[in-house]
């Protein structure tokens, strides 16, 4: 998902790039010229990283439009709201809540939505309106829908397609609802990050339609599903595609208590039960590990405690607070110190996960799949008829 920031920062030079790396396809490439990015970028931007979820400094339009015009033909997301819009001031806030995203997953979202003459697309999370812009100029206005829950946000997504001549149908609403009374679609494309893909997507999807959504676990990490709807919007099922990073759904986010929750007072270790392992912590924070550990470990959650010399402890904490751990992690170790109390050993369950896919070969993306139906959502390795273990 990478990218290197482009040294022509002009539409032109970022579409180039795009399609020497294989993200942009020639299907896209008109779209993609007529709708550019800088109709859909507000004067105030914090750009991003392409490769991480970290945001640099603020950048005006006003102030340095040359950095500004960097950003925006950057193979990288800008952040435009932070904490929901209560964040005020030019700082870094508590946690983005609104972007223009990276363009590599702009376009590879568009790709794996696989759209056709005539179809009609629902989409989730509107943000500054480029994804829809992109989809009314390929499709034509009356064929797209794009829903967005914060009252502000969309009404700037749409005055900039009114600003690039675009009228797709602008709906201020719950995403999770979707728009019944445009329905059916052939296609659903979500831009926030999913827990529960919910089930009115289905409902609202014609015959064989196809979703694409970020999915991502409670635990951490994230991926790209595509799914195929059934012929009676009953159940959808399909594959990963690729990794992603994008902002959650609002109505989806999970509380995540303090550590007075769970320890209520008594300093560390409390009653908790020391133990050892030679599984690294480290092994176990990269992005693609902690989507295969939450895929397994439902309902639990981590935070790091950071030392001099790299080192650091990982707190591991089940969302009922009943059960919490930690693992100590140093370099140059082979054996690291384990805490654990509660009815769950949460170390173990991260344990059992992880040897679980080291022991099915450490299997990609392309391998994972989901499958949702009224019962509830399955993720699975090669086939639905292989569901991941739940370690909980």
């Amino acid at each position: 998902m990478t990218s290197e920031t482009h040294r022509e920062a002009s539409p032109q030079g970022l579409a180039s790039a795009l399609v020497a790396s294989g993200a942009l396809s020639s299907d896209w490439l008109p779209s993609f010229h007529a709708v550019p990015r800088e109709l859909f970028v507000p004067d105030r931007i914090w750009p991003g990283i392409a490769d991480g979820t970290k945001q640099n400094a603020v950048v005006y339009r006003s102030k340095d439009p040359g950095a500004w015009q960097q950003a925006v033909y950057s193979d990288i997301p800008l952040t435009t709201q932070w904490d929901d819009g209560d964040h005020e001031g030019d700082g870094l806030g508590t946690t983005p809540s609104s972007s223009n995203s990276m363009p590599t997953m702009v376009v590879s979202m568009l790709q794996d939505l696989d759209v056709r003459p005539g179809d009609r697309v629902l989409e989730i999370g509107s943000g500054t309106g480029w994804n829809a812009g992109l989809l009314a100029h390929r499709l034509g206005n009356p064929n797209v829908v794009t829903v967005e829950y914060d009252p502000g946000v969309a009404r700037g997504a749409r005055e900039n397609l009114h600003r690039a001549g675009l009228e797709p149908t602008v709906v201020e609403g719950d995403g999770r609802s979707g728009w019944a009374e445009g329905a059916p679609y052939d296609r659903i494309i979500a831009t926030c990050s999913l827990l529960e893909i919910p089930l009115a997507w289905l409902e609202q999807s014609a015959p064989g339609g196809i979703i694409v959504a970020p999915f991502g676990t409670e635990y951490g990490g994230e991926q790209i599903v595509r799914l195929t709807v059934n012929e009676d919007g009953t159940s959808a099922s399909g594959n990963c595609t690729g990794g992603s990073a994008f902002m959650r759904l609002r109505q989806q986010r999970t509380g995540r208590p303090l550590i007075d929750a769970y320890l209520h007072g008594t300093p560390w270790p409390a009653d908790g039960e020391k133990s050892t392992t030679t599984l690294s912590p480290w092994d176990t924070g990269k992005w693609f590990q902690q989507f295969v550990i939450g895929l397994g470990v439902p309902r639990a959650f981590w935070r790091a405690e950071r030392y001099e010399d790299g080192a650091y402890t990982l707190w591991l904490y089940s969302r009922d607070t009943l059960s919490w751990a930690t693992a100590d992690y140093e370099r140059d170790r082979t054996d690291y110190e384990v805490v654990q109390s509660g009815p769950r050993r949460l170390w173990d369950e991260v344990e059992a996960a992880y040897r679980w896919w080291t022991d099915q070969g450490r299997p990609g993306h392309e391998r994972f799949g989901l499958t949702v139906t009224p019962e509830g959502q399955t993720a699975w390795l090669d086939s639905p008829d292989n569901p991941v273990p739940q370690q909980s």
